[in-house]
């Protein structure tokens, strides 16, 4: 596996800074959230685009993908009722993709849990027709540019729609596309009543991607959740892709957490003699 982190803790740094500490500490990849480059992934222009994947490079690290896929935009929702809405949110996680292969990504996380909420009187079942004929549009999109966009399982604080694993793998059944595929993450996961090792173990088929932080919204080390678990589990299932750091809490600064968060994870690398 290799280590990446969400790179909006870094407010206010350029990207040049991002890239060179995160590369430092021993990160290999970035994961962005396009609205740290610009309103939309559409106002960052083609030149714009190769220049962020030039220093990215530059520096011995991968732009991984691209999440928090609709924060702070208006107009896309996943579930809606309202057929139009629909329709754009389909366009623009299809511009989604294509912005996040010309930065050389392959992997959209899609939470968003404001943009996927039910409406009320929304059933489960009318959630899921909506967000499955959404995504169905934009497969196309997906195989075109080898992009994988994976579903994120959330917690009932942050919405009401695709709680659990369980949840995510039966719509991304539903459409049978392998570029659609499952996300897990740790804070989300210790909302679910089945351990995060049984549940890295049940769905290792499906998950294409990870992100490790803790309850209290900060990175792996930095709360009570034991990791020996989490990645003893990945380590068994075979898991060898992205595991990224990706935190809610600034509050101790991003240099304190992107360092504590490498050391903590490399500890059971060293353990595993791999990563």
């Amino acid at each position: 596996m290799r280590f990446a982190i969400c790179q909006e803790l870094y407010e206010g740094w350029s990207w040049e800074r991002q890239c060179a500490f995160s590369a430092e500490l021993g990160y290999q990849g970035l994961e962005v959230a396009p609205f740290t480059l610009a309103p939309r992934i559409t106002d960052v222009s083609s030149g714009q685009r190769a220049e962020y994947r030039r220093v990215a490079q530059a520096h011995g690290l991968s732009i991984i993908g691209l999440h928090w896929l609709l924060a702070k935009t208006e107009g896309f929702h996943l579930t809606t009722k309202d057929a139009a809405v629909r329709q754009k949110t389909a366009a623009y996680l299809a511009e989604l993709a294509r912005g996040c292969a010309d930065l050389g990504g392959q992997i959209l996380v899609l939470g968003s849990p404001q943009q996927r909420q039910l409406e009320v009187g929304m059933t489960k079942e009318t959630g899921m027709e909506h967000a499955r004929e959404v995504l169905e549009a934009i497969e196309p999109v997906l195989a075109e540019t080898r992009v994988t966009l994976c579903l994120e399982p959330l917690s009932p604080k942050e919405t009401n729609f695709l709680n659990t694993c369980g949840e995510a793998v039966a719509l991304i059944d539903q459409i049978g596309s392998p570029w659609i595929r499952l996300h897990q993450d740790v804070k989300a996961m210790l909302s679910e009543p089945t351990p995060i090792d049984q549940l890295i173990m049940k769905y290792a088929s499906y998950t294409s991607h990870f992100h490790v932080n803790d309850a209290n919204l900060l990175g792996p080390g930095m709360g009570t959740t034991d990791f020996a678990p989490i990645f003893d589990a990945l380590f068994k299932s075979g898991y060898a892709k992205w595991v990224s750091v990706e935190v809610f809490d600034y509050s101790p600064g991003a240099e304190v957490i992107a360092r504590d968060s490498i050391a903590h994870m490399l500890r059971f690398c060293e353990d595993a003699r791999s990563c």
